[in-house]
């Protein structure tokens, strides 16, 4: 089993930037993968960005590609997701997910493990 907590969430205003955190607990050797997802209000939750643990390849969806950047600090097991240039269409619940192979990176139900969620709000 793996354990994931989110933090960093919160209100900024667009244009703006936001970190969130990604801790990892639990049996992380086993882990392939770390990626974000988010659900809009009131709409399906949507890949964002992933990246592998062990060599740190990463993917981004359309929307954010220059714009939110992903990284990961094997030492602390922790995933970070820096936000810049935020956008009020940015807003949405930020969901933390774990897997343990290469195949579905960006489809969630490849992913074996969740966070509780953390709320990120961008105000116009």
């Amino acid at each position: 089993q793996v354990q994931l907590v989110e933090s960093g969430g919160g209100l900024v205003q667009a244009g703006g930037s936001l970190r969130l955190s990604c801790a990892a607990s639990g049996r992380t050797s086993s882990t392939y993968a770390m990626a974000w997802f988010r659900q809009p209000p009131g709409k399906e939750r949507e890949f964002v960005t992933a990246i592998a643990w062990s060599g740190g390849s990463t993917y981004y969806s359309d929307s954010v590609k220059g714009r939110f950047t992903i990284s990961r600090d094997n030492a602390k097991n922790t995933v970070y997701l820096q936000m810049n240039s935020l956008k009020p269409e940015d807003t949405a619940v930020y969901y933390c997910a774990a897997k343990h192979t290469i195949v579905g990176l960006t489809t969630q139900r490849a992913y074996n493990y969740w966070g509780q969620g953390t709320q990120v709000t961008v105000s116009s």
